[in-house]
């Protein structure tokens, strides 16, 4: 920053400079990191956050692909990419029916933002995923880090619907880390304690690997008391798992994907745009604590029968299936 630019003037010439490919890249992770965007209480951000940090980091000179697993597509949306009835999607990777790389569409967003968007057959996949092996691993099945560093990816942001059921499981046994955003209002911490019982299910059971990796504070309004005591109660009791970058309350955030757009796209020198791409940064920075999820044997997710796991069960109330000999992986029929 020179002596004369004021420190809004410099973060909004910063992310100018990103939105141009004229800011220095961003390191890349020694091994893709796969992030899933969870939290069971509707209306915290969470596929604001997932589309907006996947377009910081991708403008930053990374690869990323958001998987869309919420059958109401909004990161679809966000990110510019079709997502009409009958776009192969999420669901066929799920079902063993297509590849990563046949799938993943380019985001017109930035030159390394991809996405594999959710249709409207997403809706039903959780009764079809009853009767199918690996109910709860089809996702870790297919995602590969190896695969996906040959694909030049560096993040997968996995979106998931604001319930727990098979598409959310499926994605924490794919991840090796779980994002909450965290709204800074009076019903914050609603659900919160029921997920990270759940996730320490997973951790158990089914993958041992994952990992809460970071908290993000969310539509934060710095002019309220409110906002202020639900941030220090979050911080007080997550410790250093809370970004010390904080989401504003933004209408500009709110309008973006009515557009087909992130707020990146929208707004580049906004506050909540500046804001996501602090909390990219930070993220990028961080790393990960375990060891990198491309060091993962086949049995390190934990063991589990071909037709589903007990603790499955006890999360989504649904009985096991058998398996079928002729089940195949996408690249196995090949």
């Amino acid at each position: 920053m020179s002596d004369d630019e004021t420190p809004i003037f410099a973060a909004a010439r910063q992310a100018n400079e990103v939105l141009h490919g004229d800011a220095p890249a961003l390191p890349r992770p020694e091994t893709p990191r796969i992030i899933t965007i969870a939290n069971q209480k509707g209306g915290v951000g969470k596929t604001t956050s997932t589309v907006n940090l996947a377009a910081a980091l991708a403008l930053g000179g990374l690869g990323v692909l958001v998987i869309d697993m919420d059958p109401q597509g909004n990161a679809s949306t966000a990110l510019g990419v079709d997502h009409r009835e009958g776009t192969p999607s999420s669901y066929e990777l799920l079902m063993w029916e297509a590849s990563i790389e046949d799938l993943m569409q380019k985001s017109p967003h930035a030159e390394r933002l991809y996405c594999i968007p959710a249709t409207i057959d997403l809706a039903g996949s959780e009764i079809e995923l009853v009767g199918l092996p690996h109910r709860e691993r089809r996702l870790a099945e297919v995602l590969h880090p190896d695969d996906l560093r040959l694909l030049g990816i560096d993040y997968v942001f996995l979106d998931c619907p604001p319930s727990l059921g098979l598409l959310t499981v499926n994605a924490m046994v794919a991840a090796s880390e779980v994002l909450i955003p965290i709204q800074c209002e009076y019903y914050a911490l609603e659900g919160v304690g029921q997920l990270l019982r759940n996730v320490e299910l997973i951790q158990q059971h089914l993958n041992t690997e994952l990992e809460i990796s970071t908290i993000m504070l969310t539509m934060y309004d710095g002019r309220t008391k409110l906002a202020e005591q639900v941030a220090g109660e979050v911080r007080n009791h997550f410790g250093d798992t809370v970004l010390r970058t904080v989401i504003p309350r933004s209408v500009k955030v709110s309008e973006a994907p009515g557009f087909g757009m992130t707020i990146l796209q929208y707004d580049a020198g906004s506050r909540g745009a500046l804001a996501y791409l602090d909390a990219a940064r930070e993220i990028n920075g961080r790393g990960v604590t375990s060891r990198g999820a491309s060091d993962r044997g086949p049995d390190d997710r934990g063991a589990s029968s071909p037709g589903g796991d007990t603790t499955t069960d006890e999360l989504v109330g649904i009985p096991a299936p058998g398996m079928s000999a002729d089940e195949t992986r996408p690249e196995e029929s090949r």
